[in-house]
């Protein structure tokens, strides 16, 4: 059975949805902002989507979601006072606090100010810039389809390497990572298996399509919305969940990046939702602050619907065998075939667009994103919010 239509009382029409959300040329009704982080109370749909995928009771799960907003919010504020000593940062779920990496050499004067932004401090070896330089010189090297991806982890103080299990003996991964090695502080760490991306043939659900891809909608902007690149090429017209005519692809990346964006009309028009698949209720989208590393992330898409988990890395390079898609973000998420494009959120802040992974829903996995402020830039677009 499709889905049902919603109604919408800020709304005065039925919205009809296509994929996660309805597509078109709708107005904002608040700040577009991409740091905007209005405080929302947590459905119970999403809570018991967190008490299932993450194991918490419904108390952590509501505590865990405003210690995130907190630290969101505190981030930008804590790399801002750390200065030249900023070795990154991330959410201790235990602690349920930002925790923000600062060098030996920093002054007591820089690690008050840290603290005062109510971030937690701890030392680190390498600064931020140290490990995205060593970063940025293993992008330039080719990977052998036996090495999945390769990210900083600030918390270790290392980029960690991923490795696809049974092929780190392989002569061309050996040489890979020794080249690596000598580009910094790296660390190899061993995956269970390759990355692909989530792109699907046509079947029946409540997807997008373009050509016989089927693909789910990330986040509505104004004039259409966003997706993945692997998707779709610029020019290709985009068929809705009921067959009609939605809209063209304006822009494509893939490899190298893998986003896109799809201009809308026919009939279809934008809201500000990501659909909760009857597992939750649909989540309204508030704006754009990007969640830290350690803290929960969900996911929703028209093939496996709504799942969540937490986010591991940011800026990681993955290693697709079409090639390598940089500044990706990877979170312990499931997904499958069919979710390629759908939206990765935090709370009611939209975090990125679905790209690819490994596993799937019955075992498990990991699935990367592509973040939704790194799309929004590159097109000039304007997210749409509630």
């Amino acid at each position: 059975m499709r889905r049902s239509r919603l109604t919408y009382a800020c709304l005065s029409a039925l919205l009809v949805l296509g994929g996660w959300t309805a597509a078109g040329t709708g107005q904002a009704t608040a700040d577009d902002s991409p740091t905007a982080a209005r405080p929302a109370p947590a459905s119970d749909g999403l809570l018991r989507a967190m008490q299932r995928d993450l194991g918490l009771s419904e108390e952590r799960a509501a505590a865990r979601l405003a210690a995130e907003r907190t630290a969101t919010a505190v981030a930008p504020k804590a790399r801002k006072a750390a200065g030249s000593a900023y070795g990154g940062s991330w959410f201790d779920a235990r602690r349920e606090r930002l925790t923000v990496g600062v060098t030996e050499d920093a002054s007591p004067a820089t690690v008050r100010r840290v603290e005062a932004t109510g971030a937690t401090v701890r030392t680190v070896e390498h600064t931020a810039r140290e490990l995205d330089a060593a970063k940025a010189r293993i992008d330039r090297l080719r990977a052998p389809s036996g090495v999945s991806s390769w990210h900083v982890d600030p918390a270790a103080g290392t980029v960690v390497v991923n490795v696809v299990r049974g092929e780190r003996a392989d002569n061309d991964v050996r040489r890979f990572v020794s080249r690596a090695r000598a580009a910094g502080p790296v660390t190899v760490r061993t995956v269970a298996s390759a990355p692909a991306t989530f792109a699907a043939g046509t079947v029946g659900g409540d997807p997008y399509y373009t050509g016989n891809v089927r693909c789910s909608i990330g986040f509505s902007v104004h004039g259409g919305f966003i997706t993945a690149g692997h998707c779709g090429q610029p020019g290709a017209g985009v068929r809705g969940w009921d067959g009609s005519y939605i809209g063209t692809f304006q822009g494509s990346s893939f490899p190298d990046n893998d986003y896109a964006w799809v201009s809308v009309g026919s009939g279809w028009w934008t809201v500000p939702v990501v659909l909760g698949w009857g597992t939750v209720p649909d989540q309204l989208v508030r704006g754009s602050g990007e969640a830290p590393v350690g803290a929960s992330v969900c996911r929703s898409g028209s093939t496996t619907h709504w799942h969540c988990g937490t986010v591991l890395a940011k800026n990681e390079t993955v290693n697709y065998s079409q090639g390598a898609v940089r500044q990706m973000t990877k979170t312990s998420v499931c997904a499958e075939p069919g979710d390629s494009g759908g939206s990765f959120i935090s709370g009611d802040q939209a975090q990125g667009v679905t790209s690819g992974g490994w596993g799937n829903c019955s075992g498990g996995g990991e699935t990367w994103f592509q973040p939704v402020n790194e799309i929004l830039g590159r097109y000039g677009l304007t997210l749409h919010t509630a």
